[in-house]
């Protein structure tokens, strides 16, 4: 796993994104945990739900890219830059494969060992770096949306 862990608190990162994304807290998204190269998300069907008793698009949409970025800002503070950085998704592309009839749950895979390198010195020479992040929503091992967004980070 490229993350040392060092720096890792998912809890203080749901404690970010609920204070400061309230979205986000009315979604009830949960950091689960930093699993195999990957960031675990989940938030229950409930308060994410349409009127055809599935996953609502827009709920949907929201967890893939905040999982996203919660991957690129776990990364920024795990190379040791400041917390209060700017990151922010410049460009997405979402598909929506199969409705979601059950608790959300997102795969997003975390940036590789070079990923990282590449964004550490950029970061270090010219203060500014982006990252392609990839998610996906997942129920029953199948894929129901996939995602890859650009980030862009500012120190």
């Amino acid at each position: 796993m490229p993350l040392k862990g060092e720096n890792l608190d998912l809890e203080a990162l749901k404690y970010k994104l609920h204070s400061q994304i309230p979205l986000t807290k009315f979604m009830q998204i949960d950091i689960e945990k930093v699993e195999n190269n990957y960031l675990i998300t989940t938030a229950p069907i409930e308060p994410n739900i349409n009127d055809k008793q599935t996953g609502f698009a827009g709920s949907l949409s929201t967890l893939v890219t905040i999982s996203a970025w919660s991957a690129c800002y776990l990364s920024v503070v795990d190379l040791g830059f400041n917390k209060d950085c700017m990151i922010a998704v410049i460009k997405s592309d979402t598909a929506y494969r199969a409705p979601v009839t059950k608790e959300l749950y997102c795969k997003t895979i975390l940036p590789s060992k070079e990923q990282l390198q590449t964004l550490k010195r950029k970061l270090k020479d010219k203060k500014s770096a982006s990252i392609r992040i990839k998610s996906q929503l997942l129920q029953d091992d199948k894929v129901c949306v996939d995602f890859e967004g650009v980030y862009v980070i500012k120190l």
